[in-house]
């Protein structure tokens, strides 16, 4: 994807964006960090918290999602149909519902509504297609909703550069480096625009990840796939 570097980017705001608005609105919900939610499901055991049958829904929903677009993939494959932006565009038509949803249906007073579980499994669903594109389309850049892993990366490839390593290898050290801080960077940049969206003007910051999804789905334009072994 190197003559479109901008779509990792997008997608790590939007993770980011999505994760911090879907946990604020939706009792503690993590729709991009899916395994959060076991730990939000203790609490709520414990704290008598709503929003538990969410949370619960949220793995199994993810599986099944990533599932159906690995499957979805190798027909698109048969067809000679893009993978890579048919995809997008099924994740831009599941945040554009999940937006729709959370203008008519919040604030959601109980985190079990049917209403907010829906919307929540709507904004799991296109974290699942993005996390399976990105396995898939974009191996070579960091993934854009885990950020564990990466920070790790980045702290190890610092303490190599201040102890010193070949000059052979400090080339792709420092490209390494500029990847993983550019996406945990534009990650939190979604996290804290999200926070303050929300604080601001409510339901109507679920309208955000639809419009930076529209903009991956435009920018991505004819480009062809770059399809990583797997």
């Amino acid at each position: 994807m190197a003559d479109k570097p901008i779509l990792p980017t997008i997608l790590s705001v939007n993770a980011g964006y999505v994760d911090t608005a879907g946990f604020l609105a939706l009792h503690g919900l993590f729709t991009a960090h899916v395994t959060g939610n076991f730990v939000t499901i203790g609490a709520a055991l414990v704290t008598g918290a709503s929003g538990i049958t969410a949370k619960l829904l949220a793995l199994p929903v993810f599986c099944v999602v990533v599932m159906c677009a690995r499957l979805l993939r190798y027909r698109l494959i048969a067809r000679a149909t893009p993978v890579l932006r048919s995809l997008l565009l099924i994740k831009l038509l599941l945040l554009v519902a999940a937006a729709l949803m959370a203008l008519r249906y919040g604030p959601f007073g109980a985190g079990d509504s049917w209403s907010g579980t829906l919307t929540g499994m709507t904004l799991v669903a296109a974290m699942a297609i993005q996390n399976a594109l990105h396995r898939v389309h974009l191996a070579s850049v960091p993934p854009s909703t885990l950020m564990t892993g990466t920070t790790t990366q980045i702290m190890l490839d610092i303490a190599d550069r201040i102890h010193g390593v070949p000059t052979e290898q400090q080339p792709a050290i420092n490209t390494r480096l500029t990847r993983m801080m550019a996406a945990v960077l534009a990650f939190a940049v979604g996290c804290a625009a999200a926070a303050l969206l929300y604080a601001f003007v409510g339901m109507w910051c679920f309208v955000v990840p639809a419009l930076l999804a529209l903009g991956a789905y435009l920018r991505h334009g004819d480009v062809a796939d770059a399809v990583a072994p797997a």
